[in-house]
């Protein structure tokens, strides 16, 4: 659930602040990209260049880059950029802070401006954590809210042990995967992509195929993935494996193997996205070894494979979404309408050949969709991970709460 999430982590002045680095590392180990912000107290205890080395990024602890050049950072950007800021660990200074709107660091002014949801990991000992105030701020955090970490209990930096340490790295970590499960649209739906090309041998080397790379069909999965589908994929011979977090792979070659993989997998789906460019035909009598130059055929017989969208459609049950995709050189969108209607698709991705930097083999695309009610939404051209959320934008329309 982290997987390409951003997350903002803010450092205040504890000791546990030492424990930050590992938890920038957890965060950046299941996929999320890491920012961070420190208080000056914070400095104290880890060095910001620490955490610029293990994140990557710069770390950000001063309204001013350069003083003597009058430049500022922007903490309003830094709040619009995360997805989530975690506060890791929170002091109780830094508690009361939050609760009373006192801004007198970096850190606060993020807080304030931050547009993203905010969980804290607070950390002091025992007594301090204890204390009625300390309580009370975390309760008002809570109501308006902000997601508390609950602290561990154990030694602590005094020398006294009890209830008041930050909780652990990957505690944290399972929280943060928490609180994006809890917002994934689409956690527990199941959804089958088939993606890529597919090669119908002609011998043991040659084969008829297409230019497919199946760059639209991963960033399809990427999107699926952020939104908390579970996420099942048969795909044909492509450049790349499978992404983090996808509940299976299935490698497949021809058509026969993709329908034979597909047809299963489908029946438990609640829905089903067939973005694979699959060979229409194949040869009939494919050779088992390489033939040499003079063996060649002057012609190829070819038959027909099987067409995995159209028993999709016939498969289909009313609780089920079946989308499919249409590439075409000339007006598609007649084209789109009789393949969503042949098919008994719920919506056509068209695509056209005839477009600059849509189709095969490139990071772009320029789509249409084509729905049942007769509506087509026309996109320009945009990256095909813009095209993959425009895509599920419109599906989640059509699911049922």
């Amino acid at each position: 659930m982290l997987r390409g999430r951003k997350i903002l982590l803010g450092i205040t002045g504890s000791i546990a602040a030492y424990k930050s680095a590992w938890v920038a590392r957890e965060l950046q180990r299941r996929g999320a990209e890491v920012r961070v912000v420190m208080t000056s107290a914070a400095c104290d205890f880890i060095t910001p260049l620490t955490l610029a080395t293990l994140t990557g990024h710069r770390v950000y602890s001063d309204f001013t880059e350069d003083p003597d050049q009058g430049t500022w950072t922007n903490h309003v950007e830094l709040g619009l950029w995360a997805d989530l800021f975690l506060v890791a660990p929170a002091t109780a200074h830094s508690l009361s802070a939050m609760v009373t709107g006192h801004c007198d660091n970096f850190l606060q002014a993020v807080f304030l401006s931050c547009k993203c949801p905010t969980m804290i990991a607070p950390a002091m000992d025992l007594d301090m954590y204890a204390h009625a105030s300390t309580q009370g701020n975390l309760a008002t955090l809570l109501h308006r809210g902000v997601e508390v970490i609950d602290a561990g209990d154990g030694p602590l930096a005094s020398g006294l042990s009890g209830k008041g340490r930050m909780a652990e790295p990957e505690d944290i970590a399972d929280a943060a995967e928490a609180h994006f499960a809890r917002l994934a649209p689409l956690r527990n739906r199941r959804v089958v992509v088939t993606l890529g090309p597919t090669h119908e041998p002609i011998d043991a080397v040659r084969f008829v195929g297409n230019r497919s790379s199946g760059k639209m069909g991963l960033a399809l999965v990427n999107a699926l993935l952020l939104r908390g589908a579970e996420v099942h994929v048969i795909a044909g011979p492509v450049a790349f494996g499978p992404p983090s977090g996808v509940a299976s792979w299935t490698s497949v070659e021809t058509a026969q193997e993709m329908f034979s993989a597909a047809m299963p997998t489908f029946a438990s789906a609640d829905v089903g996205i067939a973005v694979a460019a699959v060979a229409d035909a194949r040869p009939a009598q494919p050779a088992t070894r390489k033939l040499h130059k003079d063996e060649l055929p002057n012609a190829i017989e070819l038959v027909s494979n099987p067409d995995i969208l159209h028993t999709w459609g016939q498969q289909k049950q009313p609780h089920q979404i079946l989308i499919g995709f249409a590439l075409e050189s000339d007006d598609g969108i007649r084209s789109a309408k009789r393949k969503l209607d042949k098919k008994n698709l719920d919506f056509v991705v068209l695509n056209q050949l005839s477009d600059d930097g849509a189709g095969f083999q490139t990071d772009t695309n320029k789509v249409s969709l084509v729905t049942k009610g007769g509506e087509v939404h026309k996109f320009g051209l945009k990256s095909k991970a813009d095209v993959a959320e425009d895509i599920l934008n419109h599906l989640m329309t059509l699911l049922t709460p």
